[in-house]
């Protein structure tokens, strides 16, 4: 199993990637359950990525370091994504790493798992998850978790941080751990479809004129 951190932070240390490592280290050891192994944990640094992510924009080509970040990303079994807020949204270089991976795989996120979280000064900017993160993620098509994680600084050393990181964290672990493999019976499984006038036939009913059957699940 693997799951990818793509942390936005822009300081050394950095309390955006502090908080993306707590997650995964739950998530991890909760995913993998009842192996006492992890699931296998890598971590994408925005930072590093800044010149190649405003080449790809002017060039429309990927650079190596960034093609490989993509390719994480596309072949992770979920995401932890980390930004800090900056004007009360996610920051310009978080927004433009994911603008540059939907115009490379317009699909890459389509029904992948996805715990969203987010750093700032002030408790004030907690709503960024609803209002800009969730809203984004759902755009590119992948499942959020229904918990998201907000730190200000002085949620740091709190009870009340663990606890949000622990649910957060449980929540993706079970998400990954439902996901069923490529080719696996449960998902190679294809749907059955019952015509419409047989369910009809059933309730002693008949479709009406010039209604077409149509076939439901």
């Amino acid at each position: 199993m693997r799951l990818v951190v793509v942390s936005a932070g822009l300081s050394v240390p950095s309390s955006t990637r502090l908080l993306g490592d707590r997650l995964a280290a739950v998530a991890a050891k909760e995913a993998a359950a009842p192996s006492p192994a992890p699931a296998a944990v890598q971590v994408v640094e925005l930072r590093d990525l800044a010149v190649e992510i405003a080449h790809n924009f002017t060039n429309g080509f990927p650079g190596p370091a960034l093609a490989d970040a993509f390719g994480a990303v596309v072949r992770a079994d979920g995401l932890i994504v980390v930004t800090p807020v900056f004007s009360a949204s996610y920051s310009g270089l978080f927004k433009s790493f994911f603008d540059a991976l939907s115009v490379h795989d317009e699909d890459a996120l389509a029904g992948k798992p996805v715990l969203i979280a987010a750093t700032g000064g002030t408790a004030r900017h907690s709503l960024v998850l609803d209002h800009a993160l969730r809203p984004l993620f759902a755009h590119l098509k992948a499942v959020v978790v229904p918990t998201g994680v907000y730190a200000a600084s002085e949620d740091w050393g709190a009870a009340g941080l663990d606890r949000r990181i622990e649910r957060a964290a449980g929540e993706l672990a079970a998400l990954l751990r439902g996901v069923s493999a490529p080719g696996s019976a449960a998902a190679g499984q294809a749907s059955t479809l019952v015509p419409f006038e047989e369910r009809l036939s059933a309730l002693g009913q008949s479709p009406r004129p010039g209604k077409s059957p149509r076939a439901v699940s």
